[in-house]
């Protein structure tokens, strides 16, 4: 049987990517509410994805604030996408 992908298999970084895969862009502050992970913990796991090309960051400013944005990659859509069918074969459906 197929492995899961051990990048998307962490239990933050799978929960970024399903909010990613929904939407255009996220904010930093949006992940952080939704998974309700640390800031430290989620700029780590958002690295990890982004290192392997599943997400671009964007950073900038909006006045004086930063403003870090994330988008899910071609990459990221096919890798989610293979996940999901892996874990399906496992489940049987």
């Amino acid at each position: 049987m197929k492995e899961l992908d051990p990048i998307l298999h962490s239990q933050l970084r799978l929960a970024v990517m399903s909010i990613l895969m929904n939407v255009d862009e996220a904010d930093f502050l949006f992940l952080k509410e939704k998974t309700e992970a640390t800031a430290g913990n989620l700029s780590v796991q958002l690295d990890k994805l982004s290192s392997v090309g599943y997400i671009s960051i964007e950073k900038g400013f909006v006045g004086k604030r930063t403003r870090t944005v994330c988008r899910v990659t071609n990459v990221g859509r096919k890798a989610f996408a293979n996940y999901v069918e892996t874990l399906k074969g496992y489940l049987n459906i």
